[in-house]
């Protein structure tokens, strides 16, 4: 039996964006059926019906979608963007995302993307994995995954790392995953990229912002612990959230305790954002999403 999150043949996903007003949903659904398709899912949401930001994704299946797709495309232009000032992206759903991870030493979050890939519980292709160390080449190869190991540059200056590494990731991917990559991304580097940048951060931000989050939080004497995925801009751990969680903890764990119970929490936070990712689930609005 096929994964539920494997690639989906013949299906599309319709993400719409825009000012609300009457009529949407109908549009919508009309241009699909007009265009061969019948609707599997819909999800919208407006945050003010009076003329507010309005969100709307739809998945439907067409028959050979992929020689349809100009097709709708165009129709698409013409109804949404002409007719309602709306923006809009299809995707064809059976063309996996390729997905780059970042890494450093700590590989809990490395390999579970990559278990949870080979299980074929994330729809998307991995091209490769980079890391500023090389503990965790071995256990990436045996995946069937390539390895690049690019070595972080001492001191503030890392443009010369962050060059190799544009050089691997520039036309090759659609998303980059930063598991655990324990390097700061210049805002260079991210328009040179040009891909969504999906960070996992070891707090509930906007707790404890940078490093050491765990011993920060033994400090503070806090009893909820969690982790964040957010996406990478040029504000350190600012970017919009798409998923977060929390583990009670209680005065007696050390911060070493608190790390290891929430290394188990970034894994699941981490790997639901990018699954929800890959299925274009997640709408950026400002600095924050909509997940449907």
């Amino acid at each position: 039996m096929a994964s539920p999150s494997a690639p989906l043949a013949d299906h599309a996903c319709l993400i719409v964006h825009g000012t609300d007003r009457p009529g949407i949903i109908a549009a919508v659904s009309t241009l699909i059926a007009r265009n061969g398709g019948n609707i599997v899912a819909l999800d919208q949401y407006s945050d003010d019906p009076r003329g507010g930001a309005y969100f709307q994704r739809v998945v439907f299946h067409r028959p050979d979608l992929a020689a349809s797709i100009p097709a709708i495309e165009e129709d698409l232009a013409r109804t949404l963007g002409q007719g309602f000032e709306l923006e809009w992206t299809l995707t064809d759903q059976s063309v996996p995302k390729r997905m780059a991870i970042l890494s450093s030493k700590q590989d809990h979050c490395l390999l579970d993307l990559l278990w949870r890939h080979r299980r074929g519980d994330l729809p998307v292709t991995i091209p490769m994995v980079i890391s500023n160390h090389t503990t965790s080449a071995d256990d990436v190869r045996s995946f069937g995954v390539p390895f690049f190991h690019v070595p972080s540059v001492a001191g503030p200056d890392k443009s010369a790392s962050e060059e190799k590494i544009l050089e691997l990731l520039v036309g090759n991917v659609d998303v980059v995953v930063l598991a655990r990559y324990m390097q700061i991304l210049s805002p260079a580097f991210l328009e040179r990229l040009g891909v969504p940048v999906i960070n996992i951060h070891h707090s509930f931000l906007p707790a404890f912002i940078g490093a050491d989050p765990y011993k920060k939080a033994k400090d503070r004497g806090v009893k909820l612990i969690g982790a964040t995925s957010h996406y990478v801009t040029g504000d350190l751990d600012e970017g919009p959230i798409i998923e977060q969680d929390t583990v009670r903890v209680t005065h007696a764990d050390s911060a070493a305790e608190l790390a290891r119970r929430g290394a188990d929490v970034e894994r699941q936070v981490l790997s639901r954002a990018v699954l929800w990712h890959a299925q274009d689930r997640v709408i950026r609005h400002g600095n924050h999403t909509i997940v449907f």
